[in-house]
């Protein structure tokens, strides 16, 4: 009896338990390096009575990005825009054009410099990871729509040396470079201007916007262009019939050649654009010319046309992370990223400012994406894209 309960427990020490080995914790949103690439905040840089640093209550301020709600974790950064409105095509309407995009990216400049602790200007994928590690929030600078440099491309290289490093040929109208999906075909894609407009850009290093170009434009800036393009605010055309989204097709194309698509939360639906709401625009577009007062009955105005006239009807967050996760499985997880137009008519009920992105990973996470998916497609390949653009500079 004796040799037996030796022998037993020989055999049980040979099959004692391993040490058990954790997984390594998922990093939570905070902990990933997250950019947006295209948003409009400066329209809002020059505001009477307002600070980007500031407390902006989304119940009586139409802002969707501050820096109170960056340094919560829910955006470390991304492409401040240079917007241009698109004008007549006219030495006059190209004079106007490029003073006021000088003055946008002086005043995207003056705020940044506010904030010298905070907020730092980014020009290359190593700055934006430098900042992030001194606890600092990013601040690349984009240009939307090329229209204030009239016929001379060589301008594009003084808003290079202004820190831009992200621009897109045309914006809602047919300009004197491309089409615009917004638009009937003029050139059917680039005119000759625009061909020589792709060649300046990767002279320089600034990578390509394709977000607004027709799908003609596209299909000739992927086929011209030494770098990839990549789309700073589009959505898929899967989820929305819409020229100003990019068909399923076109987004593997775009992977084929190492581009990325930033998805956005906008034409998911009809824009429910009525003269209320046009009008209601006009002036959001020019809010920095009105006094505090104005701007607060602008917001009150705003967010009460939203109760029975929504601007993009019944769309919402669920449909957006539909159309999220279809395109991912279309382009990969390479080629993804995030530009949801904040400030500039993005926004969705359930998503509806940045401190919502926090959702995005957690949906992210119960599809089954990894840390490593989720670092390319918050940051990644946007770094990525724009890395690539500056290896292939010839300047």
């Amino acid at each position: 009896m004796t040799k037996r309960l030796a022998l037993l427990a020989l055999l049980l020490s040979g099959c004692a338990a391993a040490p058990v080995v954790q997984a390594p914790a998922q990093k939570a949103h905070k902990d990933f390096l997250v950019l947006d690439t295209h948003l409009d905040t400066p329209l809002h840089f020059a505001r009477a009575g307002w600070s980007f640093d500031g407390h902006h209550d989304p119940a009586t301020d139409l802002v969707q990005v501050d820096m109170e709600r960056m340094r919560a974790g829910a955006l470390d950064g991304g492409f401040f825009a240079i917007y241009t409105e698109q004008g007549p095509l006219t030495a006059k309407g190209y004079a106007d054009a490029l003073a006021y995009a000088r003055g946008r990216s002086d005043l995207i400049d003056s705020t940044l410099a506010k904030f010298p602790d905070r907020i730092g200007r980014a020009l290359t994928p190593d700055d934006a990871l430098r900042l992030n590690r001194e606890g600092k929030l990013v601040a690349f600078k984009s240009m939307e729509n090329s229209y204030e440099l009239g016929e001379d491309v060589s301008l594009l290289e003084e808003f290079y040396d202004r820190g831009v490093r992200l621009a897109g040929p045309v914006h809602a109208a047919n300009n004197q470079f491309a089409d615009s999906s917004g638009d009937k075909p003029k050139w059917h894609g680039l005119s000759p201007l625009g061909r020589k407009w792709v060649e300046e850009a990767n002279r320089l290093g600034i990578a390509i916007d394709a977000s607004h170009a027709s799908d003609d434009t596209f299909d000739q800036m992927l086929a011209l262009s030494k770098t990839p393009l990549l789309l700073s605010h589009s959505s898929g055309r899967w989820a929305f019939d819409h020229p100003r989204n990019l068909d399923d097709e076109r987004i593997r194309k775009l992977a084929a050649k190492g581009g990325a698509i930033c998805v956005s939360t906008i034409f998911l639906a009809n824009m429910n654009m009525t003269p209320e709401r046009a009008a209601l625009f006009a002036r959001y577009e020019h809010i920095s010319d009105l006094s505090p007062a104005e701007q607060a009955d602008l917001a009150a105005k705003w967010h009460e046309l939203d109760k029975t006239q929504p601007i993009w009807g019944k769309a919402d967050f669920e449909r957006y992370m539909e159309m999220v996760l279809h395109v991912i499985k279309v382009a990969g997880v390479d080629h993804v990223c995030f530009g949801a137009d904040w400030d500039g008519g993005g926004g969705l009920p359930g998503i509806a400012d940045i401190s919502a992105l926090p959702k995005v990973t957690e949906r992210l996470r119960k599809a089954g994406y990894s840390d490593a998916d989720l670092d390319k497609m918050w940051s990644g390949n946007i770094l990525r894209v724009v890395g690539e653009a500056q290896k292939a500079a010839g300047r």
